[in-house]
């Protein structure tokens, strides 16, 4: 691709203890082989300085520092409203990527347009094994990550069109950003992008997945598998059936839901996270007002 007519692209690393991963995730990015990008890392209020670490050994980088953690999406946005790029990536900072993974995501998106777009991802740990081959959800508003824990053996290797693009890594011109708006603030974390991807979609705006570009993950560095993570999943999955289905559809399938909503409770009572599914329904009740605003 030639130098002079790249368009700059803004990468914005959101940042909440994440120690040695996040100099890793700055260090792979400084070599890829588009040169017209800027990297801002949006620290969350870390107490573990890895953010100052970051901006001492990679001076280039522009470091906004949260004075409390907005989570996820308020993060997030305060990066995006600070970019100055033609094109955004919110990038996790336990990744670390391809030399060519942002050239490849420049050249799919000049021949399919204004879209969403998310990488190839395979596991950090083991780079034969998937993380997701595409993001997708089905109408009960469970997001998945496809062939997630299965071995890449080329099986998902062409361009296409997927449920919504990861949060993990999502690229986008940020024209789609002045349209579809920022990240729901209230959604805080998990199933963000999700939420993202589904009001794109009622824009007509699509997403993509593109296997030529590659980056490696970590996954859930923050909170693993434990009731919290659980709390928000639960919390923000229903979230967005309220919001994004008319109250026609959602009368229609209504008894459907009951049905998947007690198997949901049942899912949880046997992983011990009662709780978080309890949590989850009163938080829902409580912020009644603003979901039917919304």
């Amino acid at each position: 691709m030639d130098k002079i007519s790249q368009s700059l692209v803004s990468i914005i690393i959101l940042n909440y203890n994440a120690d040695q991963l996040l100099l890793d995730c700055v260090k792979s990015i400084m070599k890829t082989n588009y040169d017209n990008f800027e990297i801002i890392v949006v620290d969350n209020a870390s107490v573990d300085g890895s953010h100052i670490k970051c901006k001492e050994k990679f001076k280039k980088i522009r470091l906004i520092e949260n004075e409390k953690n907005l989570g996820y999406c308020g993060g997030n946005n305060v990066g995006i409203q600070d970019a100055k790029g033609d094109f955004i990536v919110i990038l996790n900072p336990d990744t670390t990527v391809e030399p060519d993974w942002l050239s490849e995501l420049v050249s799919v998106y000049n021949k399919c347009g204004e879209a969403l777009y998310q990488p190839k991802h395979l596991s950090l740990n083991d780079k034969s094994v998937f993380m997701s081959a595409g993001n997708m959800m089905n109408i009960f508003g469970f997001g998945y990550a496809r062939e997630k824990g299965k071995k890449d053996i080329n099986q998902y290797n062409t361009v296409e069109q997927i449920g919504y693009a990861s949060g993990t890594c999502l690229f986008a011109p940020s024209s789609v950003f002045k349209k579809v708006g920022l990240l729901d603030p209230f959604i805080f974390l998990y199933h963000d992008d999700l939420d993202l991807g589904w009001r794109a979609a009622q824009l007509g705006i699509k997403s993509y997945y593109v296997p030529s570009s590659v980056i490696y993950h970590a996954e859930s560095y923050m909170l693993g598998w434990n009731s919290e993570k659980f709390f928000w999943l639960e919390r923000n999955r229903k979230y967005c059936l309220q919001t994004h289905y008319s109250k026609d559809t959602y009368s229609k399938i209504h008894s459907t839901l009951m049905l998947v909503d007690l198997l949901v409770w049942l899912f949880y009572l046997s992983k011990g996270f009662l709780g978080a599914k309890i949590r989850a329904e009163l938080d829902l009740r409580k912020n009644r007002k603003k979901i039917s605003e919304r």
